[in-house]
């Protein structure tokens, strides 16, 4: 009888630690609207975890290119001598668009409102990959600035 239970036992053992390795792939995301007063949610796969990861269409170099292109400095800060990175995570898409930028540390109000502006308006990334199909991303990126 004791032979019948260990099949079993290793069973749920997997079961439990397929699920665990699972939900380590994935983060959740707040939609950044509420229905009827709750918070909705989205579960995205987390930069590290997907076998291809999300790009912008010719690489860091032509990111870096994009930034330096399209960011403008605000004036106030400028004049201030106001300085810093301002990192902020976002969702890749499964069809590359951007989606659910949030500041997750900034420096001065209106630099960080600078960074959100040019991570909404920035072109479709080449979206990631896990187990052959395209899935949302998490990403974290900062956006420098500097005088």
């Amino acid at each position: 009888m004791k032979s019948t239970y260990i099949p079993l036992l290793l069973s749920i053992i997997l079961l439990i630690l397929g699920f665990s390795t699972a939900r380590a792939q994935t983060c959740r995301v707040s939609s950044g609207s509420s229905t009827g007063g709750m918070q909705t949610y989205r579960e995205v796969f987390e930069y590290d975890y997907v076998e291809v990861k999300p790009s912008f269409p010719g690489g860091n170099e032509a990111l870096l290119d994009y930034i330096n292109k399209n960011r403008q400095y605000p004036t106030e800060a400028y004049e201030r001598g106001i300085e810093g990175r301002v990192t902020c995570s976002f969702v890749v898409n499964s069809n590359g668009n951007i989606s659910h930028i949030k500041v997750i540390r900034g420096c001065h109000k209106s630099l960080n409102m600078e960074a959100v502006r040019l991570l909404e308006e920035m072109p479709a990334w080449l979206p990631g990959r896990h187990l052959s199909h395209c899935v949302p991303v998490r990403v974290v990126h900062s956006i420098p600035f500097r005088k």
